[in-house]
Parts: C-alpha cells; structure tokens; sequence
C-alpha cells in the first residue's frame, strides 16, 4: 500500500512537471546531449530489418544507432549487410570494458543510414558481454540500452534524456515502462496499433508489465530507490557506468546488477545522484508465447537475482551504502527472493495441517479471500489507471478480458512463476550453466496487418 501511494506521488508529479522543457524543443535543438542507442542481437533474423529501421527513425537531433552481432547463427549478420548496404570499416575501437574478440566494425554506403553502426563479435554467451561491445563503440556520454526485438516510441530518447538535462542531481540512469508486442499491428518495424495479446502466457505478462512498471518501480523512483532499469530500455550515463564496469559478463541479470554497481560507485565517491523512471509506455517487445519458453526465462531472472543479492552482499545495512543498505538491499532479499520459498514452504505446512491438525476451515477461507481481493484490487487499479492515462487498449472488450486474467493469475499463472524462481535458485546453488540464450521469437510476420 506504501508503494501504491508512492506510485500515485511520482505519476501525478511526473504530469504536472512533463511540459517543463517541451519535447518539440529538444527535436529541434543542437545543444541536446548526444545519445547512442545500443542494440544486442543474437539470433533475431525474423525481425531484425524492420527493427533497426524503427531505431534509426528515432526523433532526436543528435544520436546513432549501434547494433552488435553477439555471434549469430542465423542470417542475422547477412540481413543487415543486404539491407543497409554495409561494408567493413577501419574502427577506432577502445576496449574500456573487456569483451569477447570484435571480427569487424560495418557502416552504410547509403547516406541515408549514415547514423547505423554495426558491431560483430564472437559470442559471448551473454548480452552483458555484447552490451559492453556496443558501449566501447559508442561516440555519445548517453547511451540507451535495448533489444533489437524492442519497437520504441518515436520520442522514447527525448523523454529518457530530459531528466539528465533538467536534474540539478547527477542523473546516472532512467528507465519507463515496456509493454508487450505480442499481437500488437506492426508494419515494417513501426507500432501500428496496440491490441491486447492473443496468447495466455502474454496476456499474463501483461497484467505483469502492468503492475511492475506503473506501481512498482515509479514508487522506487519517488525515493530514489531503483536498483532495476530494465534491459529492453534504460538509459545510462556512459561515464558512471564504464567507471563501475560495465555489464558483468557472468551475470544472468545484467540489468540490476550494474544498477547495484553503479549505485555502489556512487556512494563510494560520495557523489550525489538519482535514477529516474517515467510513468509511460515508451517500448514494446516481445515476451514469451509459450510455457517452457517463459519458464526459461524466469529461472534465468531468478538465477540473476540471488546472483545479484550474493555478489553485493556487503551492501547489507552498511551505513555507508544508506538507504541501499538498510532498505532496498532488505526489501529485494524479503519480498523477491524469500517469497517463492515461502510460498512453497507455506504450501507443504498447509497441506500437513489439512491432513493431520484439526483447521478451522472458515477462517483459513476468510484469509485467503481476503488476500486474493487485496492483489485483485492493486492489479484493477493499476489496469484502470493505465487505461485512463495512456488509452493503451483498443475496446472496452480488451479491458475486461484483461480483468478476467487478473481473476485466475493467482490459480494458473502465478504457480509457474513460483517453480521458475526455485528452480533458478536451485541451479544457482549448484552452478548450473546457463547462457543467454535465444527466446525462440516468432516474429511480426504472424501478426495482425
């Protein structure tokens, strides 16, 4: 409920303040901090064309584009070559932060790709080692982290460069909300039309992306407390985060864990700084559109998490951490990484007392109800206000389809995501390989013209 609260505070905040420096403004100026859009591809043939052209249309005046080839298997590296007219270029390349072997730096004989820059290295096993390629190619202080599966808005690096241009703090990253594409219209990498997933793996994620990044993290935004900008979208100063260095290769959660290290180095150096999330919609990607896929996923987030959590265990209410120490660090180890177990062992102490102790059957029924209504009524109201702010839906018809989602979660999805998360833990104890991997993405040829 705390979180809920501080989640209203930063959205009615962040509307009242978003005409401070109109976005017209920064399109049209030439004294914007440059920004390098970096873009990791591994395997993303089906989609990779259409979406490098909807990165390269991008509205701001001064950025460019930089894709890594992470050592595809696929026709990745030959649609790029074909489609934008490329060849091999002689690269002033600075390994600031070590990563597998570079085989070539590609630009476009094209004029009208002139801002594309194409990176090809070994594989890394990783996106953290191919983020880091991208970063060491980078010419801008700014640089934006994505997935070249993702769609952007068209003003997605305005909005995520304003606060480090507005901020009297040291703005050290910014994130915004990410919304599924899933069935969504695309045409030649362009968001045509939002529509609400087909699928019943997605359309769970939905109600997840919902929840996580409207009441979620805009409340650790308001006290700057973020310790998690998503890697489908996040924007870092380049400085902050190569001194911190870069993406951890090993890890199966880059994306917190150089949040982690950067608010370390921070602290460290007793600089003040903030990180900042905006409360809108500004990328869209594709997630997971069946079971064994989204459990693969998840184990990988659960690995990264107690990954995360025992690299940086000093942390642990260290006064000279602050409020990294003694409530963020706390709070992800309580409610994210115990609360699967909990869940599990709550699970195995039920059936025990059912069996063997005399329960009182109408209050265990009140309780849980009581529960069940509670998550309903966050997960409604973050629905509704979504809806209301953004109008991300096409019909009523798709908001209560959505509702009736919200209703079952709890019974069929939210198991799924319990046995994912000890199933990460439980390779993390045993060192279990595990790469990044290729999601097995379909593609926008299958979805709605």
């Amino acid at each position: 409920m705390f979180l809920a609260f501080l989640s209203y505070r930063a959205i009615k905040k962040h509307i009242n303040t978003k005409y401070f420096i109109h976005d017209d403004i920064l399109a049209k100026s030439n004294h914007v901090i440059g920004v390098s859009v970096v873009a990791p591809a591994f395997n993303e043939g089906a989609n990779v064309v259409y979406n490098v052209k909807s990165l390269l249309s991008l509205t701001y005046p001064k950025f460019e584009v930089v894709i890594v080839n992470d050592g595809s298997t696929d026709d990745t590296l030959e649609k790029l070559i074909n489609e934008f007219e490329l060849v091999k270029v002689d690269f002033y390349y600075q390994e600031k932060i070590e990563t597998k072997p570079i085989r070539a730096h590609y630009k476009s004989t094209n004029p009208l790709y002139s801002k594309l820059l194409v990176v090809d290295k070994e594989n890394g096993k990783s996106k953290a080692d191919a983020s880091n390629a991208g970063i060491n190619s980078t010419k801008y202080p700014l640089f934006l982290c994505t997935d070249v599966d993702c769609i952007l808005k068209n003003d997605t690096i305005i909005k995520l460069a304003k606060p480090f241009m507005e901020s009297q703090k040291r703005i050290i990253a910014t994130g915004a909300g990410i919304r599924i594409s899933n069935s969504c219209e695309v045409k030649d990498g362009f968001l045509v039309k939002v529509h609400f997933p087909s699928g019943w793996y997605p359309r769970f994620q939905e109600l997840e992306y919902v929840r996580a990044f409207l009441f979620g993290r805009m409340a650790w935004s308001q006290i700057n407390g973020l310790l998690l900008v998503s890697g489908g979208l996040g924007m870092f100063d380049k400085e902050i985060a190569i001194a911190a260095g870069g993406y951890w290769h090993k890890s199966l959660g880059e994306d917190m864990e150089l949040i982690t290290r950067m608010r370390k180095h921070m602290y460290d150096n007793k600089l003040a700084f903030a990180i900042k999330y905006i409360p809108e919609s500004l990328c869209w990607t594709e997630v997971p559109a069946t079971k064994k896929v989204l459990i693969t996923q998840r184990v990988r987030w659960a690995r990264g998490l107690i990954q995360t959590l025992y690299l940086h265990k000093n942390l642990f209410f260290n006064p000279k951490y602050g409020k990294t120490g003694f409530l963020i660090f706390p709070y992800f180890f309580a409610f994210e990484f115990l609360v699967p177990i909990l869940e599990f062992l709550g699970v195995i102490v039920l059936i025990i007392c059912f069996i063997f102790l005399n329960i009182n059957y109408i209050y265990f029924l009140y309780l849980t109800l009581a529960v069940y209504l509670f998550y309903l009524i966050i997960t409604v109201i973050s629905i509704l206000l979504d809806d209301r702010l953004y109008k991300n839906y096409a019909n009523i018809r798709e908001i209560i389809t959505l509702l009736f989602m919200a209703m079952i979660e709890p019974i069929f999805y939210h198991p799924v995501n319990v046995y994912a998360s000890l199933k990460g833990y439980l390779h993390f104890i045993l060192q279990k390989e595990q790469s990044w991997g290729n999601m097995q993405r379909i593609g926008f040829n299958t979805t709605k013209k």
